[in-house]
């Protein structure tokens, strides 16, 4: 086997190593462990067998990876928990008077909306009302 030969193949490795680091980040959010895991055999597949990867960057990935999963479940049971909260601050407040924290908007709340920016109380008057602080509710 030539030395060119060698190279070329070190290079092409190495390039598709970094796509796959790439395409790994990019993808971190959609990622699951299959994926991850299929990565990593591509990965170790396609190393150069004159300089193996060390061991402990591969338990660096898995704990990379590992703090991505926790984190991608961490954020969905908290939307489930605020949604949660809205939902109990919705039932909480249909029927009842409400003035907005700048005191500009005034009246009986019909209906609740949960939206990406929280809950929005819609007026018995079609006007709508972001349920943040500030909010004064009265019978």
């Amino acid at each position: 086997m030539s030395v060119a030969s060698v190279t070329s193949t070190a290079t092409s490795q190495t390039a598709t190593t970094a796509a796959a680091t790439k395409t790994a980040t990019g993808i971190a959010a959609s990622m699951n462990a299959d994926t991850f895991l299929t990565l990593l055999m591509t990965q170790l597949k396609n190393q150069d067998p004159t300089k193996p990867m060390d061991s402990t960057a591969y338990v660096s990935e898995l704990a990379t990876f590992s703090q991505v999963e926790q984190a991608t479940k961490t954020n969905t049971k908290l939307d489930s928990l605020l949604s949660s909260s809205f939902l109990s601050q919705a039932d909480q407040i249909i029927g009842r008077t409400i003035t907005s924290a700048d005191g500009t908007t005034s009246g009986e709340v019909q209906s609740v909306k949960i939206t990406s920016e929280g809950a929005l109380a819609r007026l018995t008057s079609g006007q709508d009302v972001l349920l943040t602080e500030g909010i004064s509710l009265s019978q």
